[in-house]
């Protein structure tokens, strides 16, 4: 089986799962069914193709699951309701019900690592503190978790909605991947940057320029104040934290690793990756998969 299939999001998750279902989650599981299972969780504004090479490379080892968040890649809004409650909802709390409902649904033999990047770790802290997710080992990789919040251009696209929404599509284009550049360090390869902008641009039923101005406009809402006083019981329970950081990081500095570091009360140092930004996983790939790799190793052989 090609590396493209077997990371193809060929499942469907609807929630709620009553008769008025407002999302879609598109997902996949791939390796041992028996094995430790581990889940990659996506953020802003990337989708479960950014973390395919690292799944696949643990797949031997672990039951591995990629999904694409509400409103990413090839997930949907089934409703303008739905559309509309995500689009507001810059505190993530939505996006954390949905995802600890989806892990519920997939019903593991084991209890899951978790490896988040992005605002994904404010969804998964989430998850814990507020929906009773339990983890064998969390690794958060240049996450959105702490404040002060928001890239400028979330504020410029919030606060004109509708211009960005009539961007013409070869304009929109050239902005979205002047964005996703921004991101990483070393220059993109050119299929890199095609398959991150792809959802954004590719106008075939995605989420398409719509899409991404709701993205955006929620995380110039983004806020944590409100979970962020109960970060310390994540380190309290026990749960063992790896923070990774890209140092070249300019949309969220790796000042910030420290100090979530410390509201969790992380056991071990915040390991710094030189050379990175925040597209840690295509400006050092092989460095972040050692990482990861070395952090599950220590934990399962303690447990």
């Amino acid at each position: 089986m090609t590396s493209h299939l077997l990371t193809s999001l060929l499942q469907t998750f609807t929630y709620p799962s009553s008769a008025d279902p407002q999302y879609q989650i598109q997902w996949t599981r791939f390796g041992p069914q028996d094995a430790q299972p581990l889940i990659f969780v996506h953020g802003t504004p990337w989708s479960s193709r950014l973390w395919a090479p690292s799944a696949l490379a643990l797949s031997r080892k672990y039951s591995v699951y990629l999904f694409d968040n509400p409103g990413y890649g090839q997930s949907r809004f089934l409703t303008p309701t739905s559309t509309a409650e995500f689009a507001n909802n810059g505190p993530l709390t939505k996006q954390a019900e949905i995802t600890a409902a989806l892990f519920r649904h997939w019903n593991f033999k084991g209890v899951p690592h978790v490896v988040a990047h992005d605002n994904a770790g404010l969804v998964i802290l989430r998850t814990i503190l507020q929906h009773g997710c339990v983890y064998k080992s969390l690794t958060l990789i240049d996450v959105v978790a702490v404040g002060p919040w928001g890239l400028p251009f979330f504020k410029l696209v919030a606060e004109n909605e509708d211009v960005f929404k009539a961007i013409p599509a070869g304009m929109f284009d050239g902005i979205v991947r002047s964005y996703i550049r921004d991101a990483a360090y070393k220059p993109l390869r050119k299929e890199d940057e095609d398959m991150l902008a792809e959802p954004w641009v590719s106008g075939d039923g995605r989420p398409g320029q719509e899409g991404l101005v709701h993205v955006l406009k929620q995380a110039s809402m983004r806020v944590s104040e409100d979970v962020e006083v109960e970060y310390h019981k994540v380190g309290e329970s026990g749960l063992p934290v790896r923070i990774i950081w890209g140092k070249q990081d300019k949309w969220v500095p790796y000042e910030r690793a420290e100090k979530l570091k410390n509201l969790i009360g992380a056991k071990s140092e915040v390991v710094l990756v030189e050379d990175a930004g925040h597209l840690i996983q295509l400006d050092q790939p092989e460095r972040l998969i050692a990482e990861i790799v070395t952090f599950l190793a220590e934990v399962d052989a303690i447990s």
